[in-house]
């Protein structure tokens, strides 16, 4: 496939060392932090993968909120505070940002999607389809949302996308990142989906416990092991459930 060239609004995130209190303290004592001096984002997709609590939701957040997203989620013009529980990494990161500036942009954390939607009833806020997001399955609440609110010529900084979606459901919010890759969009997305991790040309960053690394798509374990699994499930089920 041909490589898109997507208008960069963020080409550099990191760590300024100086600000970090102590790497013994959370949120600095995650793998994410003591590893990451500076990465660059791919100008169309970038991807944060890696185990749970190695810290790349909790760097997605980070830049969401230096950015001047709202924590639990939402455009900049979201101001809402259910519970405060994002943590201080934003202090610390220093943000590299490209020459044009966003005409939109969102970010959307799947554990928090809930208040958003209230939020987003609250205000009766348009541009959400025609159905209060609420009124419709946490999977199609999320299709909605890429659909009809993200517009395009905007960066979207996206959760773990893939916790409300079926594989099918999946494979259209790929087709829909590529549409809005080619109306100028920037996206950077933590994820354990080997589905949405396959989109063609995208840097996938591996945050391990000694390192934050570029990946090849089929070099991650992700890949390798649903593979294995389609592959031969009965074998793997067996070596997984011998007693």
């Amino acid at each position: 496939m041909k490589t898109i060239n997507a208008k960069h609004y963020l080409l550099q995130v990191g760590i300024r060392r100086d600000k970090v209190p102590s790497f013994d303290r959370y949120p600095y004592c995650l793998p994410v932090c003591r590893n990451m001096s500076h990465i660059g984002l791919h100008p169309a997709v970038t991807f944060l993968i890696g185990e749970n609590g190695a810290g790349k939701s909790t760097l997605l957040e980070a830049i969401a909120v230096a950015m001047g997203f709202n924590a639990e989620g939402g455009s900049r013009n979201f101001g809402f505070s259910t519970r405060s529980t994002h943590s201080c990494l934003h202090q610390a990161l220093d943000l590299l940002r490209g020459l044009r500036r966003p005409q939109d942009g969102f970010f959307l954390r799947a554990e928090s999607f809930y208040n958003v939607a209230t939020e987003v009833d609250n205000l009766q806020v348009t541009g959400y389809g025609d159905r209060s997001l609420h009124e419709q399955s946490h999977g199609e609440s999320f299709m909605t949302l890429a659909m009809e609110r993200f517009r395009g010529n905007g960066i979207y900084l996206l959760d773990e996308p893939e916790a409300a979606l079926s594989p099918t459901r999946q494979l259209a919010l790929l087709s829909r990142i590529h549409q809005l890759v080619r109306a100028s969009s920037q996206f950077v997305i933590a994820t354990h989906s080997p589905i949405l991790m396959a989109y063609p040309n995208a840097t996938i960053y591996h945050i391990a416990t000694d390192s934050i690394h570029a990946i090849d798509y089929t070099a991650t374990e992700h890949y390798a092991v649903t593979k294995r699994f389609l592959n031969d499930h009965e074998a793997m089920l067996n070596e997984v459930l011998r007693e």
